[in-house]
């Protein structure tokens, strides 16, 4: 794996697992230029730098899982262990390595996290941006619904009036008042 360089690059290999934001071993061993089990040995030398909050160990099913996810750790679902490095926890694998890649690529980890995290905190705030709107528009969709109904039978043509009919009628319908006035006249 050729080595990121930007947040951008690196924010690509940060996975959510157990609802924390991870790097997974394989991927901080490559991003700090080691291999993943000098990286794993150098965690457990100073496993006392390392609570859970700052890493843990994947399960089978978490493994698989993300193996499917995964496209630059092709194997991973052959991996027996594979360890989780939350954002603290990353840094804290820089500190215990020392060369001199890891402590400058922690800062373009760091800030991937913390670019994760802001993009987190927006789409936040869009989204409860967009239910205030969509509430308001269902409240003026009810509104104007009401207005509606209240002004169609105001936009409604009344119905014609009856209409005297003039003219000659033919035989067999009922004869108008004046008819019958002529009759009894007659």
């Amino acid at each position: 794996m050729n080595i990121p360089v930007t947040a951008e690059k690196i924010s690509r290999l940060i996975r959510t697992v157990r609802d924390q934001r991870v790097i997974l071993d394989a991927d901080l061993a490559a991003i700090y230029g080691v291999e993943t089990r000098v990286l794993n040995q150098a965690v457990k030398r100073n496993h006392e730098r390392f609570p859970e909050d700052f890493l843990f160990e994947l399960n089978r099913e978490e493994i698989l899982r993300i193996s499917q996810i995964v496209t630059s750790l092709p194997n991973l679902k052959y991996y027996k262990q594979v360890q989780a490095f939350t954002e603290h926890g990353a840094l804290m694998a820089a500190t215990v390595l020392n060369s001199p890649q890891a402590v400058r690529m922690s800062l373009f980890i760091i800030r991937a996290f913390v670019k994760l995290r802001e993009d987190q905190a927006a789409n936040t705030a869009i989204l409860k941006r967009l239910a205030e709107i969509d509430r308001t528009l269902l409240q003026h969709d009810a509104a104007l619904r009401d207005i509606y109904r209240k002004l169609l039978p105001l936009l409604t043509p009344p119905p014609e009036p009856k209409r005297r009919e003039i003219g000659f009628h033919a035989i067999g319908r009922e004869e108008s008042d004046e008819g019958k006035r002529r009759k009894a006249k007659g």
